[in-house]
């Protein structure tokens, strides 16, 4: 089995020094970045067992960093996403588990904690590998697709698979849609496809996704056109990612 990577994206050099100094002992291979382009370009080249990212960084941050995941799921493959910051209030909190961070450490962090951290993510994605076989387990957002196979569909695999088809020859109707909900301004057309796609994708095990359909949701109800017409074109780039790669 190849050495679990973990990839960490930090601006401060002396908290890189002390990641890399609390993790040396661990049989990983750590990759630090910065900023987010670099970061970006190594997850290109993945795979990675877990992202670990600042939140507060010059030009693009950690948020900016989750918004380009949730874009292009693939960058994410399999990789459980953690965040490290000294800013985590109730409302960052919530904003983060709606774009899919799994694990949130508060600065000052631990050592015990970083290393639980790593060791729970290489812990799932090998769990993940043994249990999905390679057909899934390769795939990008294989942990999140294992957990939709259980939750919804008591593991039966063929039921999964025939259900999946069925969305993903619907959802070129759902994009076209969303398209002329969104060029028409008509926020409460909009809003049906995104309430729609909310469900359907955490079905299918793309939460991040749905959680882009649930905000255009709730923003397409509060009536800010702008902002909606934007969520729409980040969520339908996610679709058409999704249908160009439809093994991912």
């Amino acid at each position: 089995m190849p050495t679990p990577r973990v990839l960490l994206v930090e601006d401060d050099a002396s908290l890189r020094r002390f990641v890399a100094m609390a993790l040396e002992d661990m049989d990983i291979e750590l990759v630090q970045c910065v900023a987010v382009a670099p970061a970006l370009e190594w997850l290109r080249q993945g795979p990675f067992c877990l992202i670990l990212t600042d939140l507060m960084m010059p030009g693009e941050s950690g948020f900016d960093l989750l918004a380009h995941l949730q874009r292009v799921p693939g960058l994410r493959g399999n990789a459980q996403v953690a965040v490290l910051s000294a800013g985590l209030t109730s409302a960052v909190r919530e904003q983060l588990a709606d774009a899919g961070v799994w694990r949130m450490l508060s600065k000052p962090v631990s050592v015990g904690a970083l290393v639980g951290c790593v060791s729970d993510a290489i812990a799932g994605t090998q769990q993940e590998a043994a249990t999905v076989g390679p057909d899934l387990a390769g795939r990008g957002q294989g942990g999140d697709r294992v957990h939709a196979l259980q939750e919804y569909f008591e593991g039966n695999r063929e039921l999964f698979d025939a259900y999946r088809g069925a969305c993903l020859e619907q959802f070129p109707q759902d994009v076209r849609e969303g398209d002329a909900a969104s060029a028409a301004g008509d926020l409460q057309a909009l809003r049906r496809v995104a309430h729609s796609l909310k469900s359907v994708l955490l079905t299918l095990g793309y939460p991040h996704m749905s959680a882009q359909a649930r905000a255009l949701e709730e923003t397409s109800h509060g009536g800010l056109l702008l902002q909606s017409q934007s969520q729409w074109m980040a969520l339908r780039a996610a679709l058409l990612q999704l249908l160009q790669t439809p093994g991912s």
